[in-house]
C-alpha cells in the first residue's frame, strides 16, 4: 500500500469519525459500522434494519451510522481502531478474528456446514459463546453476532474449472487468512491475498486469473465484466459478524448492551435469510451477463481439501463442530 493510500485512509476514517460525533448530537453513544458490502446487497440491507430497530429501541441515544464499500478502511484497520477502544464496528469473517483467537478461523474451514441453518447452529453454541468471550480478553473486541450469512463461495475464472487439476497455475485471489490461504491451496489454485476493492482491477489487468467469491459479492463488484465461468464449488459457506470495541461497549449501559446484541442477532437471520432468498435471481441475472455458471461433482474438492482441517491444528475443534451440527 503506497503511503498516500495510507494517508487517505487514515484522513478518511479521522473525518467520519469527526463527522460522526458531530452530526450524532442527540445520541449519547455512535456505533460506526464499516463493511466491504454494496448497498443493494442483502446483508446491507439488514445493517439498515439493524440501525433503525437500535436507534428506535434505544430512544435514538445510540445512533449507528452505516459505511458501506470500505469507506472507513480495510477490516484489518477498523478492527485496531476498535481495539483503541473507539466507538467503530466491522462486518468480518472467522479468518481475520483467529489472528486473536485460533478458534474463529474454523469457521472458514471447507465444507464446515451446509447452508445458513448449518452453520448457524455453531455460530449460536455454547462453544461459539466460549470463543466469545475468549476474544474479548485476547484482542478487546466484542462480537455482537456472528450470523450474518454471505453465502456459499464459487470459483470465478475466465475457463472451464471442473477438478482442481483445472485449477493448476491459476492465481486466485483470496482474503490473507490462513484457513483461506490453505483451503485454495488444496483446492490446486495458488493464493494470492488482495483486499476486495482491487480484485477488479487486477482481474481485468490479469495481475490474478480468477477470484473466489459468494453471489451477492461476485455480482455487486460487476465480476460479470471480468470473469465469465462461475464454478459452483461451494468450498467455503461465508459466515460473518459484527464486531465492535469491547472497551466502547462496555460503556454502555447494561440494558443497551442487550439491545445491540438483540437486534444485531435478529437482523442477522432476516439478511441471511433474504440472501438465501436471492441467489438464484443473481444466477440469472449473471447469465444474463454472459456469464456461464456450472453445476459441478464437489467431490473431488471435498476430498482434496480435507487434511486442512489437520494442517492448521484444526482437527479437534472440527469434531466438536461436527458433533453440534449432528444435534
Amino acid at each position: 500500500m503506497s503511503f498516500i493510500t495510507r494517508t487517505w485512509r487514515a484522513a478518511t476514517l479521522g473525518m467520519a469519525l469527526a463527522t460522526m460525533a458531530g452530526s450524532a448530537f442527540a445520541a449519547d453513544y455512535t456505533l460506526s459500522v464499516n463493511t466491504a458490502l454494496a448497498q443493494q446487497d442483502p446483508l446491507y440491507k439488514g445493517l439498515e434494519e439493524f440501525k433503525r430497530n437500535v436507534e428506535q429501541r434505544t430512544d435514538g441515544k445510540i445512533s449507528v451510522r452505516l459505511f458501506p464499500g470500505s469507506q472507513l478502511g480495510k477490516d484489518e484497520d477498523v478492527l485496531e481502531q476498535a481495539r483503541a477502544g473507539a466507538g467503530v464496528a466491522v462486518v468480518v469473517d472467522g479468518g481475520r478474528l483467529a489472528v486473536f483467537t485460533k478458534e474463529f478461523g474454523v469457521l472458514g474451514g471447507p465444507y464446515l456446514a451446509q447452508g445458513f441453518e448449518g452453520v448457524r447452529k455453531v455460530v449460536t453454541s455454547p462453544l461459539f459463546e466460549q470463543w466469545v468471550e475468549k476474544l474479548r480478553k485476547a484482542s478487546g473486541h466484542q462480537v455482537l453476532s456472528f450470523n450474518w450469512w454471505q453465502g456459499e463461495r464459487h470459483v470465478l475464472t475466465n475457463k472451464p474449472v471442473a477438478t482442481p487439476a483445472d485449477l493448476s497455475g491459476v492465481r486466485m485471489r483470496t482474503p490473507g487468512a490462513p484457513v483461506w490461504m490453505e483451503t485454495i491451496r488444496a483446492m490446486g489454485a495458488t493464493p494470492t491475498p488482495m483486499g476486495w476493492s482491487e480484485v477488479y482491477t487486477a482481474l481485468q489487468q490479469k495481475v490474478i486469473d480468477g477470484v473466489e467469491a459468494q453471489h451477492p459479492a461476485s455480482y455487486g463488484s460487476r465480476l460479470y465484466e471480468v470473469t465469465s465461468h462461475v464454478t459452483k464449488t461451494g468450498h467455503i459457506n461465508l459466515i460473518t459478524g459484527i464486531v465492535t470495541s469491547a472497551a466502547w461497549f462496555d460503556k454502555l449501559p447494561a440494558e443497551y448492551r442487550q439491545v445491540l446484541r438483540e437486534e444485531s442477532t435478529k437482523a442477522g437471520d432476516n439478511a441471511s435469510r433474504a440472501t438465501q432468498a436471492s441467489l438464484a435471481d443473481y444466477e440469472r441475472q449473471m447469465k444474463e451477463q454472459g456469464m456461464t455458471i456450472a453445476e459441478i461433482d464437489v467431490a473431488p474438492f471435498r476430498e482434496a481439501t480435507k487434511p486442512v482441517y489437520d494442517k492448521l491444528g484444526y482437527t479437534e475443534l472440527h469434531q466438536e463442530i461436527e458433533k453440534i451440527l449432528q444435534n
